[in-house]
This record gives C-alpha cells, structure tokens and sequence, in this order.
C-alpha cells in the first residue's frame, strides 16, 4: 500500500494546522507545507516566525499521527548563499520532515551543481534531503539534467531527484530517464495530470503548475505509465491545484477527490 500526502498546492488556502487536520481525516499520512514563498511576494504559510501556530502545529501531529514529508521551496539561483534558508532548515527539523523541494534558477551547470552540492552540505545535519525538481522552464529541464547536476555536485548523501508528473509530461524526459534514476535519489513523487507537450509557453507552463492541473486521467500524461516506471513503494505527493475547483468545493473536499483520484489511477482505490 502506497503512502500519500497532501501537497501544499492542493490545499493552498489552508493554514498549516489545517493542513494537517484535512490531512488526518482523509487518510494521508503526510502533508506537504510551503513555509517560504516561491518568489519575492509569493504566498506561503505562517509557521518559521508564528509560535502560536507551531504550537498547535505539533500538537495536532501528536494527536492525529500525520507527519511532514516535504517543505517548500529553495530556489538556487546564480548568487546563491544557502545559509539564508537555516530558518526553513531549522522548521524542518522541529517538524521531523524529510525533504526539501529544490528548484534551479541557475542555467550555469557547474555553477548550480556547486551551489548544490554546498545547500546538501549545509542541510544534512538537519537530517532532510535536497530533492531538486526538473521544471522545463528552469535551469534544470529534463530528469537527465536534474541527474548530471548531482553528479557533478558529486552525489551528496542527501541529494535527491523529484518527479512531478507535469513536468515528466511536458518535458523531453521519457520513461527510460525516470528509469535510469538510481533509486537512492528518489524519495518521493509528485502526481496530477495535464495536456502532455512540449509546445507551451513558459507563462502557461507556469500557470498550469500553480494554477490549472488536472486530476489523473483526465488529461493525456502517461501516469500511468510514470509511477509503473518508478519504485512501487515510493511515497506519492498529491499535488493537483486548480484554483476555480478548490474555491468552490474548499480544500477539503477538494483533497479528497484528487486523493480518490490518484488512488483510482494507481489501483488503491
């Protein structure tokens, strides 16, 4: 039976303990929480600097049993200093989470491996992985070059490679790439659907990333085919944000059919 946990895109409304309260009543065993925005202005969720709400965060994880599996986001741009993100570090290791999501900014290989190989470094007292996520529109588009990047940052003990479905189906990466990827950097996979292609512009790559995904089967993705192509036990990170959807059902309604969904497509329904 696979694991699932609910990613901060698909209930981007909710505050982190609320998170975590739909999390438990629906049955994932993890949430995933974005507690520093993905760009100057962007949202996020109150938690580093808010005691109050850590407090009744903790609290409801020790009541209801749901754990963090993913913290977002940490950019790697071409001034990079990692030291900046020790806050977003130091959340996760006061919530026991197990990775941080990673994206690439930085189209300079040698350079981003570098800065890379310094964020894993400087992360691994902290017990978290650096899954670094291929996105077409960024410095790392494809799988194969998310796998070049960490070797050439020579395959940090914490270095990690996320697939997320959309980007698997709307970049070059074919099922051999995911296949090719040693299992020791995969720690977790993200799901959803989409219109597969690679004739998108970057603003609507972008806004069906954040904004307009599809729940499995209901666009032309070959999910099926991608978590047949990856490890079976590899724990699945519901991350399906379609904002008119969710507005008018609520996160929490919406949490549930896009886990029914996903467990639909992959035969644990």
């Amino acid at each position: 039976m696979r694991t699932y946990s609910l990613a901060y895109l698909t209930a981007s409304a909710s505050t982190v303990p609320q998170a975590i309260g739909i999390a438990a009543e629906l049955g994932y065993g993890f949430v995933g929480l974005r507690l520093q925005p993905n760009g100057p202005g962007g949202p996020c969720q109150s938690f580093i600097d808010d005691v109050a709400v850590q407090r009744e965060t903790l609290a409801r994880m020790a009541d209801n049993g749901v754990q963090v599996y993913d913290l977002e986001i940490i950019r790697i741009g071409e001034q990079f200093d990692p030291v900046v993100h020790r806050p977003l570090l130091e959340a996760g290791a006061a919530l026991k989470a197990r990775a941080v999501l990673v994206a690439a900014d930085d189209i300079n290989e040698q350079r981003l491996s570098q800065h890379y190989a310094q964020l894993c470094e400087l992360m691994q007292p902290y017990g978290l992985t650096a899954d670094l996520e291929f996105m077409p529109w960024t410095g790392v588009k494809d799988a194969q070059s998310a796998l070049r990047v960490i070797t050439l940052a020579g395959t940090p003990k914490n270095a990690g490679i996320l697939v997320d479905a959309l980007h698997f189906g709307r970049s070059t990466t074919s099922l051999a790439d995911i296949a090719a990827i040693p299992h020791a950097l995969l720690h977790y996979a993200q799901m959803c659907d989409a219109q597969a292609g690679l004739n998108f512009t970057t603003e609507e790559l972008i806004h069906t990333a954040r904004q307009h995904r599809l729940l499995p089967g209901e666009g032309t993705i070959d999910v099926t085919g991608l978590f047949a192509a990856l490890p079976s036990d590899l724990p699945v990170s519901v991350e399906i944000p379609d904002l008119q959807r969710a507005a008018a059902l609520g996160d929490r309604a919406w949490a549930e059919v896009a886990l029914n969904a996903t467990k639909k497509i992959l035969g644990d329904d």
